[in-house]
This record gives C-alpha cells, sequence and structure tokens, in this order.
C-alpha cells in the first residue's frame, strides 16, 4: 500500500502538472489573443492606407475637374467677349452698309449676312451655355429647351404646349448629358417643322427617381416608314446611345419620340 509521505508526492506531482498545464493553456490563449489583436491593427492600418489611398485620388479627380471647369469659364468668357464683340461688330457694320445701300440685290446679300451672323449668335450663346457647368441641372435644362422652343416655333402655324411631370429642378445632369439631350431636341423640332405637316406639338418633362424622360409629340402626318431611318433619326439615337441612353420613336397619330437617360 502507498504510505501517505508518497500519497501526497503524487497529489503534489498531479497539482504542479495541472498548474503547469493550466499555465500553458493561458499562455497560448494569450499568444492567440495577441496574434488575432497584431492582425486586426494590421487590416485597420491596411485599411487606413487604403482609405488615404483612396481619399487622395479622389482629391487629385476633385482637383482635375476643377481645373476642367475654370478652363471651360475660361474659354466661356473669351467666347462671349471676343467672338461675341466680334458678331455684334459685324452686325452694326452690315446694317449702317445696308443703310447706305441702293441696289436691291446688294440689300438682299446684305440681309442674309444679318441673318447669318444672328444664327452665329445664337450657335455661340448654345455653346457658352453648354460650357457653363452652372447649368448642370434639369432646372436650367429645362428652362432653356423651353425658350428655344418657344423661340423656334414662335413664327409657325405650330402651337407649343409643354408640361412637367415630378421633376426636381436642383436634381444634377452631366454636361455631356444636358447637351446631347438639347441637341436631340433641336433636331425633332427641326423636323416637326419641315415635315410634319402638324399644328399642335407637345414637350414633356419627366423625372422618375434618376431617369429623367423627355418626350416630343406632334399630331401631323407621322414618318414615311420607308425613309425612317435618316441622318436627323440614327443622329438621335447615336447621342443617346453614348450616354447609357435610350431613343424610341412611334407614328401613332402623329409622331412621338421619347428620349431616356440615367442620372
Amino acid at each position: 500500500m502507498i504510505d501517505d509521505e508518497n500519497l501526497n508526492e503524487i497529489k503534489l506531482t498531479y497539482i504542479i502538472i495541472t498548474i503547469v498545464m493550466l499555465f500553458f493553456v493561458v499562455f497560448i490563449i494569450f499568444v492567440v489573443l495577441m496574434y488575432n489583436r497584431r492582425q486586426q491593427l494590421h487590416l485597420k492600418e491596411q485599411q487606413l492606407k487604403e482609405s488615404e489611398h483612396q481619399n487622395q485620388l479622389l482629391q487629385k479627380e476633385l482637383e482635375k475637374q476643377k481645373s476642367i471647369e475654370q478652363e471651360r469659364e475660361r474659354i466661356s468668357h473669351d467666347m462671349h467677349d471676343d467672338l461675341g464683340a466680334g458678331i455684334s461688330a459685324l452686325k452694326l457694320q452690315a446694317e449702317f452698309l445696308k443703310q447706305r445701300a441702293e441696289d436691291d440685290d446688294l440689300k438682299n446679300d446684305i440681309d442674309e449676312l444679318l441673318k447669318t451672323s444672328e444664327e452665329m449668335n445664337l450657335s455661340m450663346r448654345e455653346m457658352l451655355w453648354s460650357l457653363n457647368s452652372g447649368n448642370d441641372t434639369l432646372g436650367s435644362f429645362m428652362d432653356y429647351s423651353k425658350i428655344y422652343a418657344q423661340n423656334f416655333l414662335k413664327k409657325t402655324k405650330i402651337q407649343l404646349s409643354i408640361e412637367e411631370e415630378n421633376v426636381v429642378s436642383e436634381t444634377m445632369i452631366t454636361t455631356e448629358q444636358r447637351r446631347n439631350l438639347f441637341l436631340c431636341l433641336k433636331e425633332a423640332l427641326n423636323n416637326a417643322y419641315k415635315h410634319s405637316q402638324s399644328n399642335q406639338l407637345k414637350l414633356s418633362f419627366i423625372q422618375r427617381d434618376k431617369e429623367f424622360m423627355m418626350k416630343i409629340s406632334d399630331n401631323g402626318i407621322g414618318i414615311d416608314h420607308k425613309n425612317s431611318e435618316g441622318n436627323g433619326l440614327r443622329n438621335m439615337k447615336r447621342r443617346m446611345q453614348e450616354q447609357n441612353g435610350h431613343c424610341e420613336v412611334t407614328t401613332k397619330n402623329g409622331t412621338h419620340l421619347f428620349f431616356r437617360i440615367d442620372l
């Protein structure tokens, strides 16, 4: 039989072994926790570095955009000051010559010159409007489009009506989207005036969340399906495709052009 002294030694040995094992387990847990902590710190450092890198890229992009906008503003100011003044001087000279001219053919030629100078002046205003980044909102686009449509049709037999549906005027639109939509509007109005034989035209602006639509409808004779894909319609479809948008035309009870873009 094991005497008491040996029994105590065995117990002490078990206690020591247990303490050593507990110490070893605690040490392993401590090592694992420290490793996880270091991994988390390393991951946070990587995320911080990535965030700083993204912020630097964003800052560079903002500076680039600001530089582009400043250049656009400079060009628009130069165009307004130089070209605008030149066109105005040309018109004044032509009007002065017309007053002094006696030959009817010469007067007709001067009238053509005045007409051309006025068209140049309108084109310049459109370019200035396109360049101005302050106009990159739906409200600005619609206001300019309404004025253009009213001025274009006021000397024709076509009656214009305009409607808006759920449009938030402050919604941003890119310069490229704004310009291409406006050029599509010009083409559509010109086609309606030349070919539709209509007496009513409706211009509609519709917004649904991040989707913007412009619809131009007339009550004319429609489009000849044999020549439905003329240059004008092809250009409008191409412009919308370049903006990841959509152009659709229907000819039931007139011509209906539908333009859609994602804002």
